[in-house]
C-alpha cells in the first residue's frame, strides 16, 4: 500500500480536509503504525485557527493506537505485529525539565498532530508534525507503548486524555480522604478526572457542569466515591456576576473543597468554583480559560491558596494509566461514547464542537 486516507489541515483554512496522500516510510530510528485508532479532540480546531500550528499542511490528531506495520533499521524491542499506542509529546529529552517528569515544560514541547506554542527550534516537531488522524503514522521509536492485550485500540488511543486527568490529580496534591469539586465535568477531562479520582485519595465529589441531565448520566463513573452535582441551568439569573455558583458550592460544602480541577473553557465559573475551596485548598487549571482572576493577591495570602495550571501530561503519567488498565483497576471503555469512520472525520469534529449532544470521548477507527 503506498497511498492513504489522512485528514488534514491546509494552509489557509481552519476546515478538515480529507486526502489521499503517500504512506510515511519510516526511517531508521521510526516505527510506522497501521493505526486502528485516533483519539478525537476539539481544541485542535480552534488551535488550527489560530494559527498555532506550525507546520502545514499537516495530519491531524495527536492521539493513536494500532499494530506496528514496520520498524526502521535502527530500531529495536519493537517489532511488526506488535499492539501499541504512540505517546504524542515531542520534547528535546535533556533540559532540566524533561529530566525531572515535567516534559510538558520544555521549551521544545509540541504534539504529533497538534499545536506548538514556542518559537525556538523544534527539529522532532519539523520531522513528526504529521499525526494519527489517518490510515498509518510514522513515531520515533522511543514514543511507542506497548498496548497490554486486554486494553482496546480506543482506549488505547485514549490514554493520553486519561494521563492528562492524572497529571491534574497530581497538581491538586490531594490529602487522602479528600473533596474535590470537577467543572465543566460532562466533558472528556472531566469525566475521565471522575473515573481516576478514586485512584486519587478523592473520598467526595462535587460536579459542575451545565446540564443537570447530563450531569446525572456521569456519577456514576466515580464508582462507589459519595458524589453530588451542581447545574449551571439551575442557578438563579444573574449567578455570572453576583457569585451564585460560589454560593451553591458553599451550600453543598460549607468548609469548602480540597481542590477544584477547572476544564471551563471561558467565563466566571472557574473563579467562582476557586472561591469554594477551603483554606489551603488548590485551583487546578487545564481549560484554556481566557477570564481573569477577579481576586486581589491579599485572598490568596488569607486563604493560603494555590493556583496551578498544567497543559499536558508526562509520560510516567501515561505508563501510570496503563498499568492502571493493564491490572484491571481501572476500566475506561464506557468513555468511549462515540465511534466514527474516517472517512466522516470532518463529521465527527463538528459534532464535537457542537456539544449537541453528550460526547465523553470521541474515536475515529481509519
Amino acid at each position: 500500500m503506498t497511498a492513504m486516507l489522512a485528514a488534514r489541515a491546509e494552509q489557509g483554512s481552519d476546515a478538515l480536509h480529507l486526502t489521499k496522500i503517500s504512506v510515511p516510510e519510516p526511517g531508521p530510528l521510526d516505527v510506522l503504525v497501521k493505526v486502528a485508532s485516533a483519539g478525537l479532540a476539539p481544541g485542535m480546531m480552534k488551535l488550527l485557527a489560530q494559527g498555532a500550528f506550525k507546520h502545514l499542511p499537516t495530519t491531524l490528531g495527536h492521539e493513536a493506537a494500532g499494530t506496528v506495520a514496520a520498524v526502521g533499521s535502527g530500531v529495536t524491542g519493537v517489532a511488526a505485529g506488535d499492539r501499541v499506542r504512540v505517546h504524542p509529546n515531542l520534547t528535546c529529552r535533556s533540559c532540566r525539565y524533561c529530566r525531572t517528569d515535567r516534559e510538558m515544560m520544555c521549551r521544545q514541547q509540541a504534539m504529533m498532530g497538534h499545536a506548538a506554542f514556542s518559537d525556538v527550534p523544534m527539529p522532532l516537531y519539523d520531522a513528526y508534525h504529521d499525526g494519527g488522524l489517518a490510515e498509518y503514522v510514522r513515531a520515533p521509536h522511543w514514543l511507542i507503548d506497548p498496548l497490554p492485550d486486554m486494553v482496546g485500540f480506543d482506549v488505547g488511543a485514549k490514554v493520553h486524555d486519561l494521563a492528562n486527568a492524572v497529571r491534574a490529580l497530581k497538581c491538586a496534591d490531594l490529602p487522602l480522604g479528600s473533596t474535590l469539586i470537577v467543572t465543566a465535568a460532562t466533558g472528556t477531562m472531566g469525566t475521565a478526572t471522575i473515573k481516576l479520582a478514586p485512584h486519587y485519595g478523592v473520598a467526595r465529589l462535587i460536579l459542575v457542569g451545565r446540564s443537570a441531565e447530563r450531569l446525572d448520566a456521569v456519577r456514576h463513573l466515580a464508582g462507589d466515591v459519595p458524589t453530588e452535582t451542581v447545574a449551571l441551568e439551575e442557578l438563579p439569573a444573574g449567578w455570572e456576576t453576583d457569585g451564585g455558583l460560589t454560593a451553591a458550592l458553599r451550600r453543598v460544602v460549607p468548609d469548602g473543597a480540597d481542590a477544584v480541577l477547572d476544564f471551563v473553557p471561558d467565563g466566571p465559573a472557574t473563579y467562582q468554583a476557586m472561591a469554594a475551596l477551603t483554606t489551603g485548598g488548590t485551583l487546578v487549571h487545564m481549560g484554556a480559560n481566557r477570564a481573569p482572576l477577579p481576586f486581589p493577591m491579599i485572598a490568596l495570602m488569607v486563604n493560603c491558596w494555590r493556583v496551578v495550571g498544567t497543559r499536558a501530561c508526562t509520560r510516567t503519567d501515561a505508563v501510570e494509566v496503563l498499568g492502571l488498565l493493564e491490572r484491571g483497576a481501572l476500566d475506561a471503555e464506557e468513555l468511549i461514547t462515540h465511534r466514527f469512520p474516517l472517512a466522516e472525520a470532518d463529521r465527527a469534529v463538528a459534532a464535537m464542537l457542537s456539544r449537541t449532544e453528550p460526547i465523553w470521548m470521541a474515536v475515529v477507527n481509519p
